[in-house]
């Protein structure tokens, strides 16, 4: 004898993919509308490695100075070494180079290596011997 069983099948309540295709459409809609807002934000979060990476600069030069009587030229003799840039590959968004230096003073710069608003202009930050850092440049 064969034996029937019965099958009971539990409904379960959940979203068409319908549904689920315009939520996502109106999220994607709400993140454009969205976006222009929040990038000077991010601008203003990415220009913080430049200041701390030239106010690191500035403390290299001062300990070069001390044991030297002179600014340093070139990063190497500061031992600071450049992390790959994004442009590269890496995680830097700064190229940080030292534009002058001498007896009696320096100048460092970070220069953006991407365009962070999308406006084609990249920005720019310097540091001198007394430790005024300013943006050159905005973004």
């Amino acid at each position: 004898m064969k034996r029937e069983e019965k099958k009971d099948f539990i409904k379960l309540q959940a979203f068409s993919l319908t549904e689920v295709l315009v939520v996502l459409v109106i999220i994607g809609i709400l993140v454009l509308l969205a976006l222009p807002n929040l990038m000077p934000l991010i601008t203003k979060a990415k220009s913080t490695e430049a200041k701390m990476q030239l106010q690191h600069i500035y403390t290299l030069q001062k300990n070069y100075f001390y044991e030297r009587s002179i600014y340093s030229s070139e990063l190497q003799s500061l031992e600071y070494e450049q992390e790959t840039l994004s442009s590269e590959g890496g995680q830097a968004n700064y190229r940080i180079e030292i534009v002058e230096a001498g007896p009696i003073g320096f100048t460092a710069k970070a220069t953006a290596v991407a365009d962070f608003n999308g406006n084609g202009i990249y920005n720019v930050w310097e540091i001198d011997e007394t430790k005024n850092l300013r943006e050159v440049i905005k973004d």
